[in-house]
């Protein structure tokens, strides 16, 4: 009955599964250059797409299928951070575009539950657009200096004895 709905859940949930690999990379690298801001923000963007990945696979469930965990994509290796946010940004807004294109079609096979779920999560998926976009338009601004405070910053930290990020 809810077959449709579950294979749209499921590409959702391949969608977060990828998201969650790609903020971790860059997470990882990030960390690894000193970036510490930036490097929390891709760590609390993965948490919160577990959280989605979570919440998908609870509806799934809940209508009888099985959860598919297979990541859509394969991680990308980008160790330049303007191109890591370039990356993130693109993969909200293609979420934030597949998710309001699903919530549409569970509501048209009389699946309004899964339809406001799809609806939840592009509130979240628009504000990881904004942040992403944001940091974009910090390092246009600010340029390689922007990075340079970061790391700064983790520096005086560590010389402080204080625990960075």
């Amino acid at each position: 009955m809810h077959e449709k709905s579950i294979e749209l859940l499921n590409n959702a949930v391949g969608d977060e599964l990828t998201a969650i690999h790609q903020y971790m990379y860059f997470h990882f690298h990030c960390d690894d250059q000193g970036y510490d801001l930036l490097a929390t923000l891709f760590r609390q963007t993965a948490i919160e797409e577990m959280l989605h990945a979570e919440r998908l696979a609870e509806r799934i469930l809940f209508l009888k299928g099985e959860v598919e965990m297979q990541a859509s994509n394969e991680v990308e290796k980008i160790h330049d951070v303007a191109q890591m946010l370039t990356k993130a940004r693109a993969l909200e807004e293609s979420t934030v575009m597949d998710y309001n294109r699903w919530a549409n079609e569970c509501a048209t096979h009389a699946d309004s539950v899964s339809k406001k779920l799809f609806e939840d999560l592009v509130a979240d998926e628009e504000r990881h657009f904004d942040q992403y976009d944001i940091e974009l338009e910090n390092m246009d601004k600010f340029g390689e200096r922007y990075l340079a405070l970061q790391s700064i910053e983790r520096s005086k930290n560590r010389a402080l004895g204080q625990p960075a990020g």
